[in-house]
């Protein structure tokens, strides 16, 4: 089994604890992931010639960026490269070729793939590596323009050539060069995710219902990238549940770009209360988490299905963007501020301790001073469990882009730094109101170097995004959920002891 080993540029410090939690403006998870092995033995078990046969095919070091979506596609490739011969290692020192999934949603998300890039490039001219591909969203996006940045990548795959990579591999090998790169149009179904070697925790995967998007938000770049909205079917999703549950995953995390749009396009109307409804009866898991909601769609139907399901977390990812009509309008959202504030409403009256996560956008071109006030009396009164705000980003491409009343960067910022000054009090006033309360809590990792601690989370935290428990007790193993007293809280995190 591969876990992540090294998160740079990960949202929050893994122990510092001082800023709050950040991400894309859909909710993502930006962070730079090097997959590595965390099973050796299992590869000492084989026979000789097992071991020969691998190692004449090569071996590879993978490093995943962006958000939860990118990350199935980087494990669907590490996974297929697998079943091909190619060994992954922990670190790129040494191996015959570096695999980079890119992200090219805003501007930080691209200069961080440009940073890794430029580092395995690097490594590659001093002879550490021998070789370098890329793939992803950023290299769909920049395609050819990508190859003439960088001339020392050696094959190039877009989103839809993700499936290609074990020919490119071939290709860079044999010193094939009149192919650098494939491109595929965005197919009408979604690929299949089935051949996965997952570099997450063995106890937590996410499963990804759909690929692309049909909402065209005017400041969104994700459908240049990944194309229309294409659901998986029912069976597949649940099949594939099936493979994650019997692999000893314990949190599933239900992703899309749009979760909300699934079956729209394949069976005429929304269907992610059915899949859900399939999924809590997959045996094997404990918790399900769903993430990327759009608030169109958000029925009655879908909101008893989560407040009624065993394994169903109330918990929901809904990025927002802004609640001032003129503004939303402008963003292409086709939401408006009576309807948002109507379903915040009903859903808190229909699911009970209800977590809702949220993103929020400053500076969206010709977002008037009073437009931002709004804004920020939406935050103070919603009082948002989880709460994302984040400076516009212009988009090259988007609809965005051409909007007049650009506002300058230093307000941009202003603004959005205003918008955390609201949340930030209401965040520590609901961790200090826990304390002394008993909270289900999954333990994620060991904290290094100390005896009887780690890091865990309870239902209201995503992974990486949101805040984390850190729990003391004994016997305690990744993957469990234990329950644990809340004991006090650092800035965002919660402070427990395991009490059985």
């Amino acid at each position: 089994m591969f876990t992540i080993a090294i998160r740079i540029g990960a949202p929050r410090a893994i122990l510092g604890l001082k800023n709050p939690p950040v991400s894309g403006y859909d909710g993502g998870f930006p962070a730079k992931r090097i997959a590595a092995k965390n099973n050796a033995s299992k590869s000492s078990k084989k026979t000789g010639a097992a071991v020969v046969r691998e190692r004449a095919k090569g071996t590879f070091a993978l490093v995943s960026l962006g958000c939860p979506k990118n990350l199935v596609d980087a494990e669907c490739m590490a996974g297929q490269l697998k079943e091909a011969g190619y060994r992954m290692l922990k670190r790129p020192d040494g191996v015959d070729f570096v695999l980079i999934n890119t992200c090219g949603f805003i501007g930080d998300a691209r200069k961080e793939s440009y940073d890794a890039i430029e580092e395995m490039i690097g490594l590659k001219n001093c002879g550490f590596v021998k070789g370098v591909i890329v793939a992803g969203c950023l290299a769909e996006r920049d395609r050819e323009k990508m190859l003439e940045r960088y001339p020392g990548i050696d094959q190039m795959l877009g989103v839809f050539g993700r499936d290609d990579v074990v020919a490119a591999v071939e290709r860079f090998q044999t010193g094939f060069l009149e192919q650098r790169a494939v491109f595929r149009p965005a197919p009408s179904q979604p690929l299949h995710d089935d051949r996965r070697l997952r570099i997450t925790p063995r106890h937590l995967a996410f499963l990804k219902i759909a690929e692309g998007c049909n909402r065209l938000c005017a400041f969104c770049s994700i459908p240049l990238m990944r194309g229309p909205y294409a659901s998986k079917p029912l069976e597949e999703i649940t099949v594939e549940a099936e493979k994650l549950a019997a692999d000893g995953v314990q949190e599933l995390i239900v992703i899309a770009q749009d979760t909300t749009f699934y079956g729209m396009d394949n069976y005429g109307k929304p269907m992610l209360a059915e899949a859900l409804r399939r999924l809590n009866a997959v045996e094997g898991f404990k918790w399900i988490r769903l993430m990327y909601l759009y608030p169109m769609h958000v029925d009655d139907e879908l909101l008893d299905v989560i407040a009624d399901s065993e394994k169903i977390l109330p918990y929901v990812d809904i990025p927002l963007q802004h609640i001032n009509d003129d503004v939303l309008r402008r963003m292409r959202r086709r939401v408006d501020r009576a309807a948002t504030l109507n379903l915040l409403e009903k859903m808190r009256a229909k699911i009970p301790s209800l977590a809702i996560r949220t993103t929020l956008i400053t500076g969206f071109p010709g977002e008037t001073e009073e437009q931002f006030e709004e804004l920020r009396r939406f935050v103070a009164d919603q009082k948002f469990e989880r709460l994302g705000a984040f400076a516009y980003c212009e988009e090259p491409g988007t609809a965005a882009a051409e909007l007049d009343g650009k506002i300058s960067e230093e307000e941009k910022l202003r603004r959005r730094d205003a918008l955390l000054a609201v949340q930030q009090p209401i965040v520590f006033e609901r961790n200090e109101s826990l304390i002394g309360a008993q909270a289900d809590v999954i333990i994620d990792s060991a904290v290094p170097k100390e005896k009887n601690a780690f890091v865990g989370r309870t239902y209201a935290d995503a992974p990486e995004i949101d805040g984390v428990v850190y729990v003391t007790g004994e016997k305690l193993k990744t993957g469990d959920i234990v329950k644990a007293e809340i004991v006090g809280f650092q800035d965002y995190d919660l402070i427990a002891a395991a009490v059985e």
